[in-house]
């Protein structure tokens, strides 16, 4: 079974040019458009428990490919 993950760049809230990529990973049970439509409510939790931190892009990709969608 191939993983989609949902790949955030986050940034510090206080300091906007420290930013890195965090991994979200889960079973790719519809593909790509799975991906797409199941981010923006884990993106709003994610954010909801890492409020120092703050999304600023987001995209899907196959981890083992590491192909963007």
């Amino acid at each position: 079974m191939s993983f989609i993950e949902l790949v955030l760049t986050i940034c510090l809230a206080d300091k906007p040019a420290s930013c890195r990529e965090e991994n979200l990973h889960f079973e790719d049970m519809g593909g790509p458009v799975t991906c797409m439509l199941q981010a923006p409510p884990r993106i709003a939790k994610w954010s909801a428990e890492h409020p120092k931190l703050r999304v600023v892009k987001w995209r899907c990709e196959y981890a083992s490919e590491g192909r963007d969608i």
